[in-house]
């Protein structure tokens, strides 16, 4: 996976993020579940801070795909296992990206803490770096076509690749051969159907670029490939989505479910205003700590009072 650091800027109306190249051309084979996880992560990255939170439910929201929780603790404890590998002209370095992961059971919460060791690789921009948009990698379901469409972008004021890359290198750099030079899809038609053209699929109809390649022979193989990125997509809106918004809605909703509300019912006060709901919470709790009202079922009262309100349906 490659590591990103947030970046407060809008194109469109969609935020945009920066990658450090090195990382972005660096090998790994992470699942889509697993990039998912990281991606979400990155939303929340704040200046030498190493622990974050994310909720499984935020990322249903924006890709509209579901992992259950037996998929997300497979791929993080795959996380937690998976070396990660960066080579520059410079140096070679190993390590893996994550302390641990913390699951909070009946909340669908994450608790994420990174190595020490990845934070230059997250913020130090220092090098050259790439834009690209966060849900455009996210709509993609295919883990290879979220690293091609990042690999992508990092040319896409250029138009294509500087010059066609050796095909086994980008299966490197796609997980696709191992250390020991085991190689996957070796057959050239299987590596279009399954990992090229789905990926071209995925990014053209779901991102902001289209994308496409061209493959060229050396005697009777073919043994390189032109990748090209066109930035002339007429219709980005398709990509716009209000992440602070939509997030901040999702936990505002859980939050108040907290209460002992159902899911229902919170979207109702969410929607009467939750700024309200915190009011009115701190109203009934001052109240309690002067005696003048008891309140022995919360979630009762919460649902009675917002029934007389007219907010909650009555049943």
């Amino acid at each position: 996976m490659g590591l990103i650091t947030k970046e407060d800027a809008l194109q469109a109306g969609v935020m945009m993020y920066k990658q450090h190249n090195a990382i972005t051309s660096g090998r790994y084979d992470f699942s889509a579940c697993q990039l998912d996880v990281v991606f979400m992560l990155l939303s929340s990255l704040q200046e030498g801070q190493l622990t974050y939170q994310i909720h499984t439910s935020d990322i249903e929201l924006i890709t509209g795909r579901k992992w259950n929780i037996a998929q997300f603790k497979d791929s993080t404890e795959q996380l937690l296992t998976r070396m990660f590998e960066v080579d520059t002209d410079d140096d070679y370095t190993q390590f893996v990206l994550f302390q641990y992961f913390k699951y909070f059971k009946g909340t669908r919460t994450i608790e994420v803490k990174l190595s020490e060791i990845a934070l230059p690789y997250f913020f130090d921009l220092k090098n050259n770096f790439t834009y690209f948009q966060l849900k455009s990698v996210l709509n993609c379901t295919s883990s290879y076509a979220k690293r091609l469409y990042m690999l992508a972008c990092q040319w896409r004021t250029v138009g294509k690749f500087p010059k066609p890359v050796p095909i086994i290198e980008l299966k490197r750099m796609l997980g696709l051969v191992d250390k020991k030079g085991n190689e996957q899809l070796e057959r050239i038609s299987q590596f279009k159907e399954r990992v090229l053209d789905i990926a071209k699929k995925q990014i053209n109809e779901h991102t902001d670029i289209n994308f496409d390649y061209q493959l060229y022979k050396k005697g009777r193989s073919f043994e390189y490939i032109q990748i090209f990125v066109d930035t002339s997509k007429t219709n980005p809106k398709q990509l716009e989505i209000d992440f602070s918004n939509d997030l901040t809605h999702q936990k505002n909703v859980r939050i108040i479910e907290s209460y002992g509300i159902s899911h229902e019912y919170a979207e109702l006060i969410v929607k009467d205003g939750y700024d309200k709901f915190i009011k009115f919470v701190a109203d009934i709790n001052d109240k309690a700590k002067k005696g003048k009202i008891s309140v022995d079922n919360a979630p009762a009262y919460i649902i009675g009072t917002y029934q007389k309100k007219g907010v909650l349906p009555k049943k």
